[in-house]
């Protein structure tokens, strides 16, 4: 069997765009180190819109932002100011604890804001969890093409080509780009293995995938993604984890007292301020939507 799991996502209006989770979920709590996998858009937001994700912190985890269109204004408490485009890979590591907020920049306000991307977390692997806060906007990332297929390799190393982003546990990301006829193996050896369709269409070894749909991959198992039209798909995965991760709102740990902390740090105001954006911030919710 290639496909062992199919994961539909849960989908959140945000009044203007959408955004579906896959992960985590009851069907599949991570893929590799991915414990949390969101994609938002398509869509363009009204003239003077914008996205305003206020500071809010995160623990034992980093998150990735990748972007198919638009831009968005990265902002954290080590003090970095990063704008997020199309082709780089944002990798913001929160360890002991970070604070960011992600706004949409003014040019983009001012034309009506492009939405389209994923949002994805890694958890940190154990011995990890507590490393410094880290960030880095990477640019240089190889592209592989061949038979009417382009994949750009995200993070860690796939058809032969390596990312420079850094990885804390075995992880493979990449974003496929299928012309008409276009097709790509997808043969890469990790222990646990996802695809998402997330533009036009495509087949997986013939069969059609759903937009949006998460589909876990049977491990080891060779297959060929292809498209008559035309379609985007993102493969994540890498190393399984022994450990069991729990997630609540946006703190990640294999310790769920280090969890409890957490909030408390963040509703007694223990967390370092955002320079630039220190007015703001998301309180801590009574039940979030995010609980694992």
């Amino acid at each position: 069997m290639t496909i062992t799991n199919e994961v539909l996502p849960v989908t959140h209006d945000l009044g203007g765009f959408q955004v579906r989770r896959a992960v985590p979920s009851k069907q599949c709590r991570m893929v590799g180190p991915f414990v949390f996998v969101d994609q938002f858009g398509p869509a363009r937001l009204e003239s003077g819109d914008g996205m305003d994700v206020r500071p809010h912190p995160h623990i034992n985890l980093a998150t990735v932002t990748w972007l198919f269109e638009g831009a968005i204004d990265h902002r954290d408490s080590l003090g970095t100011f990063s704008t997020i485009h199309p082709g780089t890979v944002n990798l913001m590591t929160a360890g002991t604890g970070i604070v960011h907020s992600e706004r949409s920049p003014q040019s983009e306000r001012d034309n009506g804001p492009a939405m389209y991307g994923m949002q994805t977390w890694l958890a940190l692997p154990d011995g990890k969890e507590e490393i410094d806060p880290a960030f880095e906007a990477v640019s240089d990332l190889p592209i592989i093409e061949d038979a009417g297929a382009s994949a750009q390799v995200i993070m860690g190393e796939l058809w032969g080509a390596s990312a420079p982003t850094t990885t804390y546990a075995h992880t493979i990301y990449a974003e496929i780009n299928l012309a008409p006829g276009g097709m790509i193996p997808v043969d890469i050896s990790a222990d646990e293995r996802a695809v998402m369709l997330v533009g036009g269409e495509a087949t997986l070894d013939g069969d059609a995938l759903q937009l949006y749909t998460l589909y876990v991959l049977a491990p080891g198992a060779k297959m060929v993604l292809a498209s008559e039209k035309g379609g985007k798909a993102m493969l994540l995965g890498g190393e399984a984890f022994s450990t069991r991760r729990h997630v609540w709102w946006n703190f990640v740990s294999s310790d769920r007292e280090r969890i409890n902390q957490a909030k408390e740090d963040w509703r007694e105001g223990r967390f370092p301020k955002v320079p630039g954006d220190e007015e703001e911030f998301i309180p801590l919710p009574d039940i979030p939507k995010t609980i694992a």
